[in-house]
C-alpha cells in the first residue's frame, strides 16, 4: 500500500480551486496524468521577470515592466479595427494601455478613472508614446507583492491558460509533504543537494536563466530521484527473475555443430561470442533474460536460431515472435532450409491462417510435432497451446508491450527469454530500459558485405536523382524513396507523399507502389509483398519500412528532407539496403536552408555505418525522447530527467540501487523504508510487489 504521507499529492487536481472536468482533461493531456504529483513534475521552461519597476519617464522599451499608475482617461476607438486606449500616469509621465476587441464594460470596471492600479506587461514606444498592449497582470496597490515577481512559464496545451496553470501549480506546491530522505548522505553532501521538497519548490520558482538549466542543483537532484526510482525498480525485477528457477537446456551441441556445417557462411566473431553467452545462460539453472542488440544486417536471426536449437535438443519447443506478417514470413524463409536439413519442423502462425489450416497448425504446436513456431501477435491467443515451450525469442521488442511479452512466456514453464532489437541503443538507455536483462551486442557485419555509399545532396538536384534512378531501375535495380513525416499535420504528410507518388508514377508507371501508415494493413502487406517479389521496382514510403524487411535486390535508398530525421532513424532506413552482394547507395536529399545541427547529423551519417556510435551521437544531439519516440517504444519515459545532460548520474543510480539491495534486500532499514516511498512516488508499484516476493 502507498504510504499515507503521499496521499496529499496522489489525489486528482479536480480537488483544487477553479479546476473543473475540462481542465482535468487538459492537465492529463499535458502532464500524462491528472494527479497533483503529475502537475508537480511538470517543470517550467522559461520565466518572466516582473521585478523591473521603473518610473514611466525612465522605462526602457521592449522589456517587461511593472508600474503603479493612476487611471486618467478611457479613449474609445473611432474606427473599426482600431484599439481601445486607456491613458494612465505616474508623477513622471503617461503610458497608454492598448486593447483590441476587449469589452468596454469590463475595461471600465477594471480601470476606474481616478483610481490607482498595478499593471505589468511588455512595453514599447509608438509615435513617441509609451504603451503596454494587453497587460499580463492587473491589480490594486495591495497586490504589488503578488505581481512584482519572477513568473514561471510552463509548457502548455491548447485550451489551458497561463494563469490557470500557475494557479494549479501554486495550489499543488502548497500540498507538498515533507518526505524522509532516500539519497545516501555522502552523495547529498558531495553534490550539495537540498531535500526533495525544497528542490521541487526551487525548480518551480526560477530566479535566473541558470535556474532553468538541467545542471541546476535543484533539477539535478530531482533527476537523480527519478533515475534512482527507475534503477531500483529494475534491480528488484532483475533480482526476482534471477531467483526464479529456469530450465537446464544442456545438450551435446550436435545440432549447433551441424548447423555450422550447413550454413553457407562463416559466423562473425561477434556472433560466435554471443552464441557462447546464450549457451551459458541456457545451460544454467537460472532463467535466461537476455537482450540481443544487433545493428541492421548483423545476423541476429541466425544467433536466435542457435539459441532455439538448445531448447529443441532437450525436446522442448521454441517460438519467435515478429511484429508483422512479412517479417514472420521472412524469418520462415531464412530458416526453413536449415531446419529441414536438421530434420526439424517449423510452423508459421499469423492472422491470415483460418479454419482447417489454422486448426492443423495449432494441433502440431500442441502435440509437439512442431519444434519451432514463427508467428506474430497471433501467438498470444488463448487457443495457442504449446506442448512444451522452452524459449521465446521476441523480435523488435519496442513494438510489443511488456504485458504482451509476459503473456507469451506464460505459455511455457520457466521459459527462457531472448529479445532482439535492430535499433542500436546507447549504453545509458540500455540501463534505463533493459537493466533487468543481460545484454549481448553484435557489433560486426557479416563477412563479404559491402559498405553502403552515402551521398548528401541538396534537393535542388532532385531531377538529376530521378534521372539516375530511372537508369538504375531500367537495368534491374530496386529502390526505396522515403518521404518524411511532418508531425504537426498528418493531412500534410499524406498530401506530400501522394504528390511525390503521382509525380514519380508519370515516370515509372506500374513499376511503382506506395506505402504509408494510413493505408489498411492488407493493402500495406500487398504492396510490400509485390516489392519483395520484384513485381514493383520502386517503393515510395514513409518510415513504415524502417524495420525488418530484407529485399536483397534493393540497392538504392533515397531519403527526402533527410534533415528532418534523427540519426538513428536515418541509419535504420539506410539498413534496408546493402543486404546482398551488390553495391548499394543511400542518397540523403536535404533542404539547403538548414541549421548547423542538421548539417552535423548528415555528416555523421555520411561518414559512419556504426549504429552504436550513431546512436550515442543521436542521444547527444537530440535527447532520448525525440530519438526513440518513447511514447511508442516501451522505453522508460522520464519527466524530470534529460539524459542528454543527466546520463552521468545514471551509473551512480545503477550502482547505488545494486548496493542497496545487497545490504537491505527487503528495504527494512530506515533508508529502505524511505526508498519504498520513492518507488511509490514515481509509481513503480509493479516493482514493489517483488520486495515481498523476494
Amino acid at each position: 500500500m502507498r504510504p499515507f504521507i503521499l496521499d496529499s499529492i496522489f489525489i486528482s487536481v479536480r480537488g483544487l480551486t477553479g479546476v473543473g472536468p475540462k481542465t482535468v482533461k487538459l492537465i492529463s493531456k499535458l502532464t500524462g496524468g491528472e494527479k497533483i504529483v503529475d502537475a508537480l513534475f511538470h517543470l517550467p521552461i522559461k520565466y518572466i521577470d516582473r521585478r523591473y519597476s521603473p518610473k514611466i519617464a525612465n522605462a526602457i522599451s521592449n522589456k517587461v515592466a511593472t508600474f503603479t499608475v493612476t487611471i486618467n482617461e478611457h479613449i474609445k476607438a473611432k474606427y473599426k479595427n482600431k484599439p481601445y486606449r486607456i491613458r494612465c500616469s505616474d508623477e513622471t509621465g503617461d503610458i497608454y494601455l492598448i486593447y483590441f476587441h476587449a469589452k468596454e464594460a469590463w475595461l471600465q470596471k477594471q480601470f476606474p478613472i481616478g483610481q490607482k492600479r498595478i499593471i505589468s506587461g511588455e512595453i514599447e514606444y509608438y509615435h513617441g508614446m509609451l504603451q503596454m498592449p494587453h497587460p499580463d497582470m492587473i491589480g490594486k496597490e495591495k497586490d504589488r507583492k503578488k505581481i512584482e515577481i519572477v513568473e514561471p512559464i510552463y509548457p502548455m496545451t491548447a485550451g489551458l491558460t497561463r494563469k490557470n496553470m500557475t494557479k494549479i501549480i501554486e495550489q499543488s506546491l502548497a500540498k507538498l509533504p515533507k518526505l524522509p530522505e532516500w539519497i545516501d548522505k555522502n552523495l547529498i553532501n558531495l553534490k550539495k543537494w537540498h531535500s526533495w521538497d525544497v528542490s521541487l519548490l526551487q525548480a518551480h520558482n526560477p530566479k535566473s536563466e541558470e535556474d532553468l538549466l538541467p545542471n541546476n542543483l535543484a533539477r539535478e537532484r530531482l533527476a537523480y530521484d527519478e533515475m534512482l526510482a527507475n534503477q531500483l525498480a529494475i534491480a528488484l525485477i532483475r533480482k526476482y527473475h534471477k531467483k526464479q528457477n529456469g530450465r537446464i537446456f544442456q545438450n551435446d551441441g550436435i545440432l549447433q555443430d551441424n548447423t555450422k556445417k550447413i550454413i553457407p557462411f562463416e559466423l562473425t566473431n561477434a556472433q560466435s561470442r554471443t552464441i557462447k553467452e546464450i549457451n551459458a545462460d541456457m545451460y544454467s539453472s537460472k532463467r535466461m533474460m537476455r537482450l540481443l542488440q544487433g545493428d541492421v544486417g548483423s545476423g541476429k536471426t541466425i544467433v536466435a536460431f542457435f539459441a532455439m536449437l538448445n531448447a529443441v535438443a532437450c525436446n522442448a519447443q521454441a517460438a519467435i515472435m515478429a511484429p508483422t506478417e512479412i517479417l514472420a514470413q521472412q524469418h520462415l524463409e531464412n530458416l526453413k532450409n536449415i531446419a529441414q536439413k536438421l530434420g526439424l519442423n517449423l510452423s508459421l502462425l499469423t492472422g491470415k491462417y483460418k479454419g482447417k489450416e489454422r486448426s492443423e497448425i495449432l494441433k502440431q504446436i500442441k502435440d509437439g510435432s512442431t519444434n519451432i513456431v514463427i508467428g506474430t501477435h497471433a501467438l498470444f491467443q488463448d487457443d495457442v497451446i504449446f506442448h512444451d515451450l522452452g524459449l521465446v525469442v521476441i523480435d523488435e521488442q519496442h513494438r510489443f508491450g511488456v504485458k504482451q511479452r509476459l503473456k507469451l512466456t506464460e505459455k511455457g514453464k520457466n521459459t527462457d527469454i531472448l529479445i532482439m532489437t535492430a535499433t542500436p541503443i546507447p549504453r545509458t538507455l540500455t540501463l534505463t530500459a533493459y537493466g533487468d536483462m543481460e545484454v549481448s551486442r553484435l557489433d560486426e557485419k557479416p563477412l563479404g558485405r559491402k559498405a553502403i555509399i552515402t551521398s548528401v545532396i541538396p534537393n535542388t538536384k532532385l531531377q538529376d536523382i530521378v534521372d539516375a534512378l530511372k537508369r538504375q531501375i531500367n537495368s534491374g535495380a530496386q529502390a526505396y524513396w522515403v518521404c518524411p513525416l511532418i508531425e504537426e499535420s498528418e493531412i500534410m504528410d499524406l498530401a506530400a507523399i501522394e504528390d511525390r507518388y503521382k509525380q514519380l508514377y508519370e515516370i515509372f508507371g506500374d513499376k511503382l507502389a506506395i506505402l504509408h501508415g494510413k493505408m489498411k494493413a492488407k493493402e500495406k502487406e500487398h504492396n510490400m509483398q509485390k516489392f519483395v517479389n520484384g513485381e514493383v521496382k520502386l517503393l515510395v514510403a514513409t518510415t513504415v519500412i524502417e524495420v525488418g524487411v530484407d529485399v536483397k535486390n534493393a540497392t538504392i535508398m533515397v531519403i527526402e528532407h533527410a534533415e528532418r530525421f534523427g540519426l538513428s532513424q536515418l541509419h535504420q532506413l539506410r539498413g534496408r539496403i546493402g543486404r546482398g552482394e551488390k553495391q548499394s547507395n543511400c542518397i540523403l536529399l536535404y533542404d539547403t536552408n538548414i541549421g548547423d545541427i542538421a548539417k552535423k547529423r548528415l555528416q555523421i551519417i555520411k561518414n559512419s555505418e556504426d549504429g552504436f556510435l550513431i546512436a550515442e551521437e543521436d542521444l547527444k544531439l537530440r535527447g532520448a525522447g525525440e530519438m526513440l519516440g518513447t511514447k511508442q517504444s516501451g522505453f522508460a519515459e522520464f519527466k524530470l530527467t534529460n539524459l542528454q545532460f543527466h546520463s552521468h548520474l545514471l551509473q551512480i543510480a545503477h550502482d547505488d540501487a545494486k548496493l542497496i539491495l545487497n545490504n537491505d534486500p527487503n528495504l527494512k532499514s530506515d533508508r529502505g523504508k524511505a526508498l519504498k516511498t520513492l518507488l511509490y512516488l514515481f509509481e513503480k508499484n509493479d516493482a514493489i510487489k517483488f520486495i515481498s516476493a523476494g
